[in-house]
């Protein structure tokens, strides 16, 4: 290469940019992903200058980690990114970061069921909390004077989809932050940065890493400013990753294009099966052209998600069908490469009826998920009319 010429970045494609990202430049007998980086402190001899001085604030692997979430998440663009050791650890990292005594924050009502939790200490520290639904972009209503505007789109596990544009257009408008909550679509079927946020926050428990096997999360965004007040955050509660956790998440993400294609695929031959059973009300999928917020969906999302939710009759009958599925493994999450379901309300916090089911669809054959679900829809109806007087 001649002097003082510079080569433009390759436009990639999901694929190849899941299986390359945040891998540093090669280096002769050394392994393309370099192992896990176990240390508390690091030698350091004179001014502490460099990169790495301890352990809680700064690791090998969760840079090349970071490094390779940030370029999922804006392709091309200079972003930060910042792990964490869990979803919410994230998700309040984002709203202790930014907000104080006397600031207001709109929150969802029908977000993940943590949130309340959240909004109590958010209270207790004399943080004006105000909710409103995601749905019909409901948020609008309350964003006058806030400080902060948190999005979950789609919710969980209601799956309601809001304009991310226009909610942010109108924050920012009304001088008001903007997170997006993306952990069900993953930014390979979002890219809320691209959309105006301030922040892109997920559980990379769920399907970032999709194995089952990782507590993880992340937050995104390009302000530098905003990036070292969340890792400022991190650093003070402590809530790091860990290296084993941070490497393999790393190794997981070079399948995340193959999985949520896979996933994706899933769900919306799984929806297109109940759409049709007449015991199952309150279907809803981003994926498909008759959900109430596919038009929307469609306008923000590359792919929508592997999430599927529906209504059964009742607590039994939903109990019924659970215990049916051979394929599916009762579970409180999603994301994973097996699938998962749960009828959601056994946990309280989530506004859904006794029978709601929240499906997650994995990466098994299409012809024998479907077939595992209908063959127990079958038999939950089987019992019900054995058990009928």
């Amino acid at each position: 290469m001649s002097a003082g010429h510079e080569t433009s970045p390759l436009k990639t494609g999901d694929g190849t940019r899941a299986v390359r990202a945040g891998l540093p430049e090669p280096v002769k007998y050394e392994p393309t992903l370099p192992g896990p980086v176990f240390a508390a402190h690091f030698h350091l001899p004179g001014e502490a200058t460099g990169p790495y001085t301890y352990g809680r604030d700064t690791n090998p692997t969760w840079t090349h980690l970071e490094r390779a979430i940030g370029e999922l998440e804006a392709p091309g663009e200079s972003v930060e990114t910042v792990t964490f050791a869990s979803g919410m650890a994230a998700v309040s990292a984002v709203l202790f970061s930014q907000l104080k005594a006397g600031d207001a924050v709109v929150l969802p009502v029908d977000g993940y069921q943590a949130l309340p939790l959240v909004r109590e200490r958010l209270e207790a520290y004399g943080v004006e909390v105000r909710t409103a639904p995601t749905g019909d972009d409901a948020q609008l209503s309350v964003l006058d004077g806030a400080r902060l505007l948190w999005i979950e789109t789609p919710s969980n596990p209601g799956l309601d989809v809001c304009d991310v544009r226009r909610l942010a257009e109108a924050a920012h408008t009304a001088g008001a932050l903007v997170a997006v909550d993306n952990t069900l679509a993953t930014p390979l079927g979002q890219r809320p940065l691209e959309l105006g946020a301030d922040f892109s926050v997920a559980s990379d428990t769920k399907g970032m890493t999709g194995h089952g096997d990782i507590l993880l999360g992340h937050v995104t965004c390009r302000d530098t400013e905003l990036a070292a007040g969340v890792r400022q955050w991190r650093k003070v509660v402590g809530a790091i990753p860990g290296p084993m956790e941070a490497w393999l998440a790393h190794r997981s993400l070079a399948t995340l294009q193959l999985r949520i294609e896979r996933q994706c695929a899933n769900a919306l031959a799984l929806a297109e099966a109940l759409s049709g059973r007449g015991e199952v009300t309150g279907l809803r999928y981003p994926g498909l052209a008759t959900d109430p917020s596919h038009k929307t969906a469609s306008l923000q999302m590359r792919r929508f998600g592997c999430v599927v939710s529906f209504v059964l009759p009742d607590r039994g009958h939903a109990e019924r069908f659970m215990d049916s599925l051979r394929l599916v493994d009762d579970a409180t999450s999603f994301g994973g490469v097996r699938s998962t379901a749960e009828r959601r309300g056994r946990w309280g916090g989530d506004a859904v009826p006794d029978g709601f089911i929240r499906f997650s669809a994995g990466a098994e054959d299409a012809e024998d998920l479907v077939a595992d679900v209908l063959r127990a829809l079958d038999e939950a109806l089987d019992e019900a009319a054995d058990s009928t007087p």
